[in-house]
């Protein structure tokens, strides 16, 4: 078995007809769920306490015990990936080999890398169907307790707490800015918010499609992708994202609106 080089921290193996890549501390808890049942996805559903998360189809939250003799327990989600948009209807879940996951990988480690908040991803799984074809679930560490941005702008119950909001997700694109990452679908559903105290993170999603171009102008690019799906969610839920916040955002962004 053989595979694109690896980060440092994770490894590689074989499981059956399926590959697994995870983090070292987690390799060998994975492999053992793996063999017993038969993907991360089956094996998170199977766990008491799990919790189901909408998105692109179902995900489960659950407690992965880890680490010298199970001692560390970290809180993830799994999910089966699947297409989006109009691909998802012929595809569903097959891609082509070896699937979106190990570019997921890469990406998130090189954000994490600059400085951005996304996603750590902890393992991935790759199922060969028939040639070229595979499926896959990605493991990932939880992310504190926060809402994507539409819910976390309408939970938002005063200007301060708005202008929180703005200044995190300035803070997120400029990181994508100064990394040179450019995301195709920057949509207001890919911005996850959380505080902790006085502090306020704003987290990238879905970052297997993330190109990386420093000389590409992708301040503005990201800007008006996020831009444009706020105005829609204005103009189809009512979200409430004014013009004077999304001037502000672009501002604190370093993007000429």
């Amino acid at each position: 078995m053989s595979g694109p080089a690896l980060p440092p921290g994770y490894v590689r193996s074989a499981r059956h007809a399926a590959e697994l890549v995870a983090r070292d501390w987690a390799h060998a808890t994975l492999a053992q769920a793996l063999d017993a049942h038969g993907s991360l996805f089956r094996w998170a559903e199977a766990q008491p306490g799990r919790e189901p998360l909408q998105g692109r189809g179902v995900a489960w939250a659950t407690s992965l015990a880890a680490g010298a003799e199970g001692q560390s327990v970290t809180s993830v989600v799994v999910r089966h990936t699947r297409h989006g948009g109009m691909a998802a209807a012929l595809t569903g879940d097959l891609f082509v080999r070896p699937t979106r996951a190990p570019r997921e990988l890469a990406t998130a480690v090189r954000l994490a890398a600059a400085g951005v908040a996304t996603p750590e991803v902890i393992a991935f799984t790759i199922h060969p169907v028939a040639g070229v074809l595979a499926r896959s679930d990605v493991m990932t560490r939880r992310l504190p307790d926060g809402r994507d941005f539409p819910e976390a702008w309408a939970a938002a119950d005063s200007p301060t707490a708005r202008g929180a909001i703005v200044e995190a997700v300035a803070a997120l694109l400029r990181g994508l800015s100064t990394a040179g990452a450019q995301h195709p679908d920057l949509n207001v559903k890919n911005v996850y918010v959380a505080s902790a105290g006085a502090a306020t993170t704003a987290y990238v999603l879905d970052v297997d499609r993330v190109t990386f171009d420093r000389g590409a102008p992708v301040a503005a690019r990201n800007f008006a992708r996020f831009a444009r799906s706020a105005r829609k969610w204005n103009a189809e839920r009512a979200l409430g994202v004014g013009d004077d916040a999304l001037v502000r955002l672009a501002s604190l962004a370093w993007v000429d609106a």
